[in-house]
């Protein structure tokens, strides 16, 4: 309790850097959210009185304050770009990439351990450099590329799935949460959930199969060497089944580095799937970020980018938990 009290203790200031950070480069990138809406004005005293109000006529320091002042009230400010609440953005972009994010960790987890597990315990055998082809292929290919092939072959090609979207036209979903998944089930609305996973699948695989590559690589390595040490051939010589060493032993020692993998992928996911976003035209975070990006809107990127580096932290604090309750060493530390 007191690691992670202490952990706690760190998440502001670590939030503070972030959110100065950001502030600074956007603010230092050549640009202007002005010149976006110059076409929609017509004359240079709007464009006045919409710098006053953006209070971009102040100097760097004045608005660095302002913008710490607003985010300790929890206001992350409205996007310049739309006039909405970032907040509210946020609300609508935050559940579909928090959705494809876990969907995707939790196949990348099944299949790279999976394929990690079997390679190891296979060396040099027709299993084990399939498993090691895949890892590699996982590593190699990009997550955009994957994603144009599995619509190509699954929704063209065989029509399975749909192109694109969160859910079907015509789907009648009335949000509560915003969790598609998590709405569906408490109304008992099956053919929205039917449609949501039908469009859920697809990016999740793209994502999902390429981080298992990694998955798969991390696993091998550490269970390759957990199978070497002196506590598994004592397990052999009592005469243990194979799959007890393989997954009671061997696998819940090999797992530390993974849960710090996938901790890490989980970050990346939230922030890093733009372009499978735009390529399956799901409605995120991910694609919020570049609009505002190439819009320069100031606050959608300081929020977002925040956001995500709030959920980075919250998600290295429950590995580092994991941690604990995987390895009792640390517990006895």
């Amino acid at each position: 309790m007191r690691y992670i009290l202490t952990r706690l203790i760190w998440l502001p200031i670590v939030l503070w850097a972030v959110a100065s950070l950001t502030f600074l480069v956007v603010h230092l990138v050549p640009g202007d959210p002005l010149s976006q809406v110059a076409t929609l004005v017509l004359d240079q005293a709007q464009l006045d009185r919409t710098r006053v109000e953006w209070g971009l006529d102040q100097p760097l320091w004045r608005q660095y304050g302002r913008f710490l002042g607003n985010l300790v009230r929890g206001d992350l400010g409205v996007s310049m770009a739309s006039g909405v609440p970032l907040t509210r953005l946020l609300y609508e972009k935050m559940p579909p990439t928090i959705e494809l994010a876990l969907m995707a960790m939790l196949i990348s987890t099944i299949v790279g351990i999976g394929a990690g597990v079997i390679s190891s315990t296979t060396r040099h055998k027709w299993l084990d450099y399939g498993a090691r082809t895949f890892a590699i292929l996982g590593l190699s290919i990009p997550w955009f590329w994957i994603a144009i092939l599995f619509i190509f072959v699954f929704s063209v090609k065989l029509k399975w799935t749909p192109v694109g979207g969160r859910l079907g036209v015509g789907v009648d979903y009335d949000p509560v949460t915003n969790f598609v998944l998590i709405d569906t089930l408490m109304t008992g609305n099956w053919p929205a959930l039917l449609s949501f996973l039908n469009h859920l699948i697809l990016p999740a695989l793209a994502i999902g199969l390429t981080s298992a590559g990694f998955v798969a690589r991390m696993t091998r390595s550490a269970m390759l060497e957990v199978l070497r040490a002196d506590y598994i051939r004592s397990a052999r010589a009592k005469g243990l089944h194979r799959r007890t060493i393989t997954f009671s032993h061997a696998l819940r020692n090999a797992i530390l580095p993974v849960i710090t993998l996938q901790g890490l992928q989980f970050g990346t996911l939230l922030g890093g799937a733009v372009i499978t976003e735009l390529v399956f035209a799901w409605p995120g975070l991910g694609r919020m970020l570049l609009d505002a990006i190439l819009r320069r809107d100031y606050a959608s990127v300081q929020g977002t980018v925040l956001f995500v580096a709030f959920f980075y932290v919250v998600m290295n604090l429950i590995v580092d938990v994991l941690y604990h309750v995987v390895d009792p060493r640390l517990r006895e530390a």
